[in-house]
């Protein structure tokens, strides 16, 4: 069966409201997206799609895609998209499916205003947070958000609109009754709920001493989200580990507030395995920290219903075995005990990526119980031994949500995912990238580095090739060799014919640029030459060195060469142009040589250097070549069916693409 991912989240702004928009989206990004520099973190990562334009009258070039079970736009409304027919239009057609919400947020008073599709939809006000600072605005109208987000992934069946308590979230405030510090948070934390319009969005509970404990967990801790406020005396309460530990055996998300004084003398083993957040202990908890631990609560709350949709929708497309128990969380030792001796004959666990370090799960062995993520498990461990596999990722420069409507984080994150599943499975990375700092080079060889320390095997070393004249920079090499060590095995191309093999050729003139161009295809063919197949993503249209978009002459040469090549077209670039050409049998535009002419300051200079040496980019030519390819040949080469080659050239799902690859050379295998 196809994969449906449960969830994608779609953001539309003018943009002349940009700066009132952009700090919501960059909290956002950084708390539903995955950490680029962080990426064996247990955040979310959900798909975020941006959809504004670069011109006041102009609107963006599409609307959101419906490729998700639940797909939910925000759309900020102002003076602005009311006020410019453009915008009224586009805003007020926005597409409504059953698996469609639009959830409007007013910027002003005029943006209360819009009818057609979002006419008596109850918006998000920003007006409502004037009071606050900047900075707790934000974090409130993510709150507002987030909640939105929340309460739809939780309904079972249409998206319509629910309302009052039942479409709350459910906090659970777990303290302990001796001492200030747990009182005085509980007490503040339901005072500003009550107080404020987060009632909408929060139904605080706790259980008090002398309550049946068993009559109020079913009524209370089975349906709520558990806040512990661990204080110095908390884990030694038997109320408070009986409320952790019914709410483990429920499976119910947890959030640890770490308020403490001075010191306990036992963590509780039962509140590990669960996010952890630091507020300082003080008389009051401040509205900083209030919002913080709302925040996430939320983000926990959402994240555990995320996991489990996501792991099911797996195993419905049969990406994972069916007989797999799905877990919001890694496996902890209680629960596998509880699932022996209830004789469930469940042996096989399955949680979200990442992967636990190799120590974690020793454990594991003792019980007969295989624990494992969607793409890793550890019967994969050797399977592309001996295999060299070329990436030729680039970044397009993505233009915040004019033409380019995804996470700009995305393709670090593919990437990231990768390298590290290739290098797992013992395959050896073929790259060619510069070393800059935060480039594809560096977050690939960083993947290589944590692998090592987390899988506790010897992973193959990525080979990167460097063009001439890069490499003469002896420092930057040095750095690179003491930082990443076995990692990294760097290969220097020879310069080529005519040039001062010794001394750095600067790019500024059509001469040198003409060298620059050569020593670049050298480069590309020699890693072509060592790469069983390609894996391409991304790719910059202009800016480039060579005489053609670098992605697209390594597709070119990987197509000479007769090898398998994955293209993964939904992250846009120069993959996604050549992905439209060969679906949709159009012409290239952005790869043409005018496009590229009127687009990049001195190619034309370089092109005509070039043609009098025959050296030149002929893009007809290779228009040609890519509308005649055939889509069945393509397909079988990489070891996938037609249908999924398609679709691995349109798909933006990381873990979509992932999977598809490893699937295709694994077959090929």
């Amino acid at each position: 069966m196809k994969y449906l991912p449960p969830l994608s989240i779609s953001f539309i702004w003018h943009p002349l409201n940009k700066d009132v928009v952009q700090p919501i989206l960059d909290f956002l990004q950084s708390n539903l997206a995955r950490n680029k520099d962080n990426p064996f973190s247990r955040k979310l990562n959900i798909p975020l799609f941006f959809y504004s334009s670069q011109s006041t009258n102009t609107v963006p070039n599409s609307f959101p895609n419906i490729n998700s079970s639940i797909n939910i736009t925000f759309v900020f409304t102002s003076q602005q998209t009311i006020g410019v027919p453009s915008w009224k239009t586009y805003i007020e057609n926005s597409p409504v499916t059953d698996s469609t919400l639009i959830v409007p947020i007013a910027i002003d008073s005029f943006g209360l205003r819009h009818g057609g599709n979002i006419v008596g939809i109850n918006c998000i006000r920003l007006g409502d947070f004037e009071a606050l600072s900047p900075e707790q605005a934000v974090m409130s109208v993510a709150i507002s958000m987030i909640h939105e987000i929340t309460r739809r992934l939780s309904c079972s069946g249409d998206l319509s609109e629910k309302v009052g308590s039942e479409s709350s979230l459910k906090l659970f405030l777990s303290h302990c009754k001796v001492g200030n510090t747990g009182v005085s948070y509980a007490t503040a934390l339901k005072r500003y709920i009550d107080n404020s319009n987060m009632t909408r969005f929060f139904d605080v509970n706790e259980i008090s001493p002398g309550f049946s404990f068993e009559s109020e967990i079913s009524k209370h801790i089975a349906l709520s989200t558990l806040v512990i406020l661990e204080t110095d005396e908390y884990s030694s309460r038997y109320w408070c580990q009986r409320e952790v530990l019914l709410a483990k055996q429920l499976s119910r998300p947890i959030i640890v507030v770490n308020c403490l004084e001075s010191f306990e003398d036992r963590i509780f083993p039962a509140s590990s395995n669960v996010p952890s957040l630091h507020v300082e202990a003080s008389p009051d908890l401040s509205l900083d920290d209030v919002l913080r631990v709302l925040i996430t609560a939320l983000l926990e709350s959402l994240r555990c219903t995320y996991a489990h949709k996501k792991l099911e929708g797996f195993k419905f497309a049969s990406w994972i075995p069916s007989e797999s128990l799905i877990l919001a969380r890694p496996p902890e030792m209680q629960q596998v005990l509880e699932l022996k001796s209830e004789e469930k004959k469940i042996d096989k666990i399955c949680y979200p990526e990442p992967p636990m370090y190799e120590e974690e799960t020793s454990w594991l062995a003792y019980f007969n119980m295989e624990a494992f993520t969607p793409l890793w498990r550890k019967d994969d461990n050797n399977i592309f031994e001996n295999f060299s596999i070329g990436i030729s990722i680039s970044d397009p420069a993505y233009d915040c949500g004019v033409t380019d409507h995804i996470n700009p984080d995305s393709l670090t994150h593919l990437s990231q995912d990768l390298a590290r599943h290739l290098l797992a499975r013992s395959a050896s990375i073929i790259y060619g990238g510069d070393l800059r700092d935060n480039g594809f080079t560096q977050f690939i060889l960083d993947e290589a580095r944590i692998l090592q320390e987390r899988l506790k095997q010897v992973v193959c070393p990525v080979k990167n090739f460097l063009a001439w004249p890069l490499h003469l920079d002896s420092k930057l090499i040095i750095q690179f060799r003491a930082k990443y060590g076995d990692a990294i095995t760097l290969v220097e191309c020879i310069a080529p014919e005519g040039v001062d093999a010794e001394n750095f050729l600067p790019p500024n003139t059509p001469d040198n640029l003409l060298h620059w161009s050569r020593s670049l295809t050298q480069m590309r063919q020699d890693s072509i030459r060592e790469s069983g197949v390609r894996i391409c993503a991304g790719g910059k249209f202009s800016n480039f060195k060579g005489k053609m978009p670098g992605v697209l002459e390594e597709i070119m040469l990987t197509l000479d060469s007769d090898k398998p090549l994955y293209l993964l077209g939904g992250f846009g670039g120069v993959v996604g142009e050549v992905s439209d050409v060969l679906l949709n049998k159009q012409k290239m535009e952005k790869l043409s040589q005018i496009w590229i002419q009127d687009n990049q300051a001195g190619y034309s200079e370089l092109q005509s250097l070039a043609k009098a040496k025959n050296e030149h980019y002929d893009s007809l030519r290779v228009e040609k070549t890519l509308l005649s390819l055939d889509i069945t040949l393509l397909s079988s080469k990489a070891g996938l069916t037609v249908t999924e080659y398609c679709q691995l050239m349109v798909t933006p799902f990381v873990d979509e693409c992932v999977h598809l690859v490893m699937k295709g050379i694994k077959n090929l295998k």
